[in-house]
């Protein structure tokens, strides 16, 4: 039997993530990366098959990622990526052992999420101008991330059919192909509603493609992509302040921060953001500890003693 190539390999692996673990484009994407990357080191290290490796190899690949100061959050997907390869290979039965089972995954670093205050939103929501085309649609932008809570790659792949207005419910499309509903508020559901009646109309006569049905445009009426929402949130945040320093990510953990704060339950804030597991949800509970700590001073009868 000829020997099987690192591309027939990668291919069936991919084709395993997406037909059994309906992985998203993203998820395949990054995946494909970090084997690519291990690749090139089996290369390095005089092997031409990755079902050459073994424990030593593994080992021995760890200890190049510390070598050149990867990230531990990076270093933990790259090793987590390479664990379901070889689980891959050990299953259809082109490796004895996964040489990765037993490498220890580096823990990750624990980074509270930024997030604005109330006073800093409005600040943001005033600065806005809705008699420019493009204010109206970066302000229904900011709304909805603020309102939803939904990723950026969510938001842009929202479309005018997706959003309930009677309802005030948005169909959201998230990862790996799965779909939630999240309620949206109206001040958000009045910011899109403006922008369709009026922007959103004088940007579809820009494309010269077609009428693409994605709820955001950029200025040549095409659909407006995450590096344009990136864009857009940058400049925008500059105009009102030299400090400031946010990015889109950020007002969904405004949106899950604020929601904590004035008392919602941490399983209904999970199912709003569409996380998998609640623990991705918990980090959200450290950026609430302090307001927590003044609301228990404040109401407990023995606390802290009052003054008098």
């Amino acid at each position: 039997m000829a020997e099987k190539t690192f591309a027939y390999y990668l291919s069936g692996f991919k084709r395993y993530l997406q037909v059994e673990k309906n992985a998203s484009d993203l998820t395949l994407h990054a995946y494909e990366n970090d084997i690519l990357d291990f690749y090139e080191f089996l290369h390095s290290e005089g092997l031409v098959s990755p079902v050459e490796a073994g424990t030593q190899t593994a080992r021995v690949f760890f200890s190049r990622l510390y070598e050149k100061n990867y990230k531990r959050a990076t270093a933990a997907r790259k090793i987590s990526a390479l664990r379901t390869f070889y689980k891959f290979l050990k299953r259809e039965g082109y490796m004895e052992i996964n040489p990765f089972l037993s490498a220890s995954m580096p823990k990750k670093e624990t980074k509270l999420p930024r997030f604005l205050y109330e006073e800093e939103l409005i600040h943001l929501f005033e600065s806005f101008d809705i008699t420019k085309d493009l204010d109206q649609r970066d302000l229904a932008v900011f709304e909805l991330l603020y309102a939803t809570g939904m990723r950026v790659s969510e938001c842009c792949r929202v479309k005018t059919e997706d959003i309930d207005k009677d309802l005030g419910t948005l169909l959201v499309k998230g990862k790996g192909r799965k779909e939630r509903y999240v309620p949206v508020g109206s001040f958000a559901i009045e910011a899109i509603e403006y922008y369709i009646s009026h922007a959103r109309k004088k940007l579809l006569q820009k494309n010269k493609d077609g009428r693409p049905n994605a709820l955001f445009l950029n200025n040549r009426g095409g659909p407006l992509t995450e590096r344009g929402v990136y864009y857009m949130v940058n400049k925008r945040v500059k105009t009102v302040s030299q400090t400031l320093h946010i990015s889109p990510h950020d007002l969904r953990h405004t949106f899950a921060t604020h929601l904590l704060n004035n008392g919602a339950d941490l399983r209904s804030v999970q199912d709003l953001l569409g996380h998998e597991h609640l623990s991705t949800t918990q980090l959200y509970t450290h950026v609430t500890k302090d307001r927590l700590k003044t609301v228990y001073e404040y109401a407990h009868p023995r606390a802290e003693k009052k003054g008098g």
